[in-house]
């Protein structure tokens, strides 16, 4: 790993970039306090779990039904404007909900139908941002532009739930008016993001044009043996569903013990991700990947078999570090292996693995916890993850002999 300084290879002179930043930032923070506030209206409302499920779901089924369809859109029409436009009308949402929260007219089906909406349109966003950062910046600060791009999101995943639940002792109105504020703010700065120089070519939408980043991806090994391990590595290892029968029945702990381990990973990712935008990985990139996934296992086992909580935060914020190292690595390989005009749908297939692995890695997670238990469910996890990395290790040489980010 390398670390060259000058003025060519830093971040702070892609003036787009930081833009860019600012946006996901300040979005970042907004989306996180609108879960927390919603999550808490919502039980309050009908002291019902299931619908606390509900949430969930009304914002991963547009995004699993839309993607490819949004991907094609984001490879034929300019990505800062569809981006721009999603923003726009998740703001419109949020001002509904805060209108309502203010006035007290409070129904939940009508918030349902706002998570929808909200869903639907960031169904569309996620392949433009995934997408956008190539354009931002010189092909050689990718990597570190994707690990400072990472750290916007962990920084919100740590400060933003616990600032929405400060904000909602003063009411549910007064959290949706400070998320709107967020995401008007957030579209501001996406208006300084320059446009790309080189116009794509618009195609009609089709079967063909719609799935071509399927195609594209099963033809290159290198994008569909990363893909695909993060696929099974997040599906087998994934710990977090499981942490509160760790933190009450294990560790002995109560919810600010709770609230420690969920936020461990993310900071671990956040220091990671902050020495990754400094330090470029130069060499033997596909056996570091294939190390951090491994270390990702290694650190879940520990998790597993621990008995003392700071042994467990330790756990978990290695677990969130390696995590990041992978998913650098990972993103700037698919996005420098991506041609400018599929990248929108390759990252839309992407996201669809993403959204897959995560959803079902906690329903995984809770059925093998109440076969084996909760020790057993991670530890089986963990060994999991280890097996995949050395059947992916063998199954796809070309990633694990490959060196450099760029060939």
């Amino acid at each position: 790993m390398n670390n060259n300084e000058g003025p060519s290879s830093s971040l702070l002179q892609q003036k787009g970039f930081l833009w860019f930043w600012l946006t996901r930032l300040a979005s970042g923070f907004g989306f996180q306090m609108l879960s927390v506030a919603v999550g808490w209206q919502i039980y309050a409302l009908t002291g019902n779990a299931l619908d606390l499920g509900f949430i969930g779901l009304a914002q991963f089924l547009p995004s699993l039904v839309l993607a490819l369809p949004a991907g094609h859109v984001a490879d034929i029409f300019a990505r800062r404007q569809i981006i721009v436009v999603t923003r726009i009308s998740e703001l419109i949402a949020i001002t509904v909900l805060a209108l309502m929260s203010f006035y007290q007219i409070v129904d939940k089906w009508i918030i349902f139908g706002l998570l929808v909406w909200i869903g639907t349109f960031k169904a569309f966003e996620f392949p433009a941002m995934q997408s956008i950062v190539p354009s931002l910046v010189p092909e050689k600060l990718l990597p570190r532009a994707l690990a400072l791009n990472s750290s916007a999101s962990e920084m919100a995943s740590i400060v933003g739930p616990a600032l929405g639940g400060f904000l909602y002792i003063a009411g549910a109105d007064v959290v949706y008016i400070t998320t709107a504020l967020l995401y008007f703010l957030a579209v501001v700065c996406m208006f300084h993001v320059p446009l790309p120089a080189i116009k794509r070519p618009r195609s009609a939408a089709s079967f063909a044009t719609v799935f071509a980043g399927v195609s594209f991806i099963r033809k290159r090994p290198v994008i569909l043996g990363v893909i695909s391990l993060d696929l099974f590595a997040v599906l087998l290892g994934g710990a977090t569903a499981l942490l509160p029968i760790f933190a009450r029945d294990i560790l002995h702990t109560g919810p600010w013990g709770l609230g420690l381990l969920r936020g461990a990973p993310a900071v671990g990712a956040l220091l990671m991700s902050f020495w990754l935008a400094k330090h470029v990985i130069s060499r033997h990139v596909g056996m570091i990947m294939f190390a951090s996934v491994a270390a990702f296992g290694v650190a879940t086992l520990v998790f597993s078999f621990s008995q003392w909580l700071w042994l467990s935060l330790l756990a978990l914020a290695l677990l969130g570090a390696f995590d990041m190292v992978s998913m650098v690595i990972r993103g700037a390989l698919v996005q420098l292996e991506t041609p400018d005009e599929m990248r929108g749908r390759v990252s839309a297939v992407n996201s669809i693995f993403i959204n897959t692995s995560n959803q079902l890695g906690e329903f995984e997670s809770g059925v093998l916890a109440s076969l084996v238990g909760a020790v057993g469910a991670v530890a089986i996890g963990g060994v999991g993850t280890l097996v995949v990395v050395g059947l992916w290790m063998w199954w796809f040489p070309e990633l694990r002999k490959r060196q450099k980010l760029t060939n």
